[in-house]
């Protein structure tokens, strides 16, 4: 097949090469944004008389032929074309001859690339938006309807202090509103049109940037066409937010794996969402979760992979800066399975608040309390802290726990102590008491909530 480049040279590539060169095995998932930008340089190119009218009418009609041929799978892209861009044109003339062959008038596939990256990832934040939202929704609603559930807070993996189930949740929930906030974000940089720049220098051709743009919903334009090349930073600021996205479902997939386990039974995975094992029938494995854990590395490879390509490139397009395009599509795609598997395996858990309540009773989680009773009682924090610390000592040392102890054995330790200290130290009250603003009281977490929907 005869090169569309040719000319300079003769366009006969060794075929080892050719592969080597060709970019339509991954690139042709770009086919509708290749096609939508041209529908919009064609509408340009026609306002600006730089074609006829009726030739721009032409294009714009077979290409939206194309792209119905495409979708509904009348029309196979090519694999023995150069790329996605290559392939369109070639159809296009096909189709309507010579008048196909003026589209790439004033654009190079330098600056229609970018274009393409761009609305590709544009659609792409509009799509992971929507799937975080419906993730920080469920996350919502499973602390909604456990609002009251009592569980061990944890620090270096220990037992720390009493929370609630609900506001562990939203810790969760919050964290994926910033990914979405970070994306929304990074949109607005990837929302600014690179066509025209041409292959570096811009052109002579009396074109319309702006008109062009906004025919594509963009908000503005490159403002130096050597950058509107090259410029890669949308996707690298994409996949470092996605890298973030997949940090946090790693976080939680990890405590949903630990919660699962029978050490802790803390929540039950859907049977839809699990595993088992093909030697041992006990088993119920949380795989879904150890893959978003695992596929984090993925996402995260893409990202340093992109870094790594672009820090040494020169101005303005290299042949290197193919190699943008995988990358981000594995790290878009792996991000979405992920999220599109996470909502509905949260949904459909199980929580044992049963098992909750019993683990928030041992390890002295209502051990600070102890300290500040006996703060409000008087004593400097430094010595009502010592103190309490050495009640609890004594407990381990004649296995009991806060709550048993007599009031004659905690008036050994401090005779300001009085009976009132049963209440200070009643776990549903040590959570009630912490009412600061995102704290774990039931009063805080529902304002929680209530920002959660009217953030989203």
């Amino acid at each position: 097949m005869a090169k569309m480049w040719a000319g300079r040279t003769d366009g006969k590539v060794n075929s080892l090469a050719d592969s080597f060169n060709s970019s339509i095995g991954f690139d042709k998932k770009l086919y509708k944004q290749d096609i939508q930008g041209s529908m919009a340089h064609a509408a340009m190119l026609s306002k600006q008389g730089i074609i006829a009218f009726d030739e721009a009418d032409t294009i714009i009609s077979a290409l939206t032929q194309i792209l119905e041929d495409i979708e509904s799978g009348a029309l196979e892209i090519d694999p023995k074309s150069e790329d996605i861009h290559m392939f369109v044109e070639q159809v296009l003339t096909e189709r309507i001859g010579a008048t196909g062959k003026k589209l790439h008038t004033a654009r190079s596939r330098n600056d229609q690339v970018a274009l393409d990256m761009r609305l590709y990832l544009r659609d792409f934040a509009d799509k992971v938006t929507d799937d975080l939202k419906t993730l920080v929704t469920e996350l919502k609603d499973k602390a909604k309807a456990n609002i009251d559930v009592i569980m061990p807070g944890y620090t270096h993996l220990q037992h720390a202090q009493p929370v609630l189930f609900s506001h562990h949740m939203l810790a969760y929930a919050m964290m994926f509103i910033r990914d979405i906030q970070r994306i929304a974000d990074c949109r607005k940089r990837i929302n600014v049109s690179p066509i025209g720049s041409c292959a570096l220098a811009g052109t002579t051709y009396d074109t319309d940037r702006s008109f062009e743009a906004e025919k594509l919903g963009f908000d503005g334009i490159c403002l130096n066409s050597l950058d509107g090349v090259s410029d890669r930073d949308f996707c690298v600021e994409m996949l470092s937010a996605l890298s973030l996205v997949m940090m946090h479902l790693s976080r939680l997939s990890e405590e949903l794996i630990l919660w699962s386990s029978q050490e802790f039974s803390f929540v039950e995975m859907s049977d839809s969402y699990s595993t088992g094992s093909s030697i041992m029938p006990q088993k119920k494995n949380p795989d879904m979760a150890e893959l978003c854990r695992g596929k984090t590395g993925r996402v995260y490879g893409d990202l340093m992979g992109l870094l790594t390509t672009l820090k040494g490139l020169p101005l303005a397009y290299n042949k290197d800066m193919q190699e943008d395009k995988e990358g981000v599509f594995d790290a878009c795609d792996t991000v979405t399975i992920c999220l599109e598997v996470m909502a509905p395996m949260i949904r459909t858990m199980k929580v044992n608040a049963d098992a909750m309540a019993k683990a928030a009773c041992k390890g002295f989680m209502n051990a600070t309390d102890l300290a500040d009773y006996l703060v409000v009682k008087g004593l400097p924090f430094r010595d009502a802290y010592k103190i309490s610390g050495s009640v609890v000592a004594y407990c381990i040392q004649n296995g009991k726990i806060l709550e048993t102890l007599s009031l004659e054995e905690y008036k050994d330790f401090c005779t300001a102590i009085e009976k009132d200290v049963y209440d200070a130290i009643d776990l549903k009250n040590c959570v009630s008491r912490r009412n600061s603003e995102g704290g774990t009281s039931i009063g805080s977490v529902k304002k929680q909530i209530k920002y959660i929907e009217e953030t989203l």
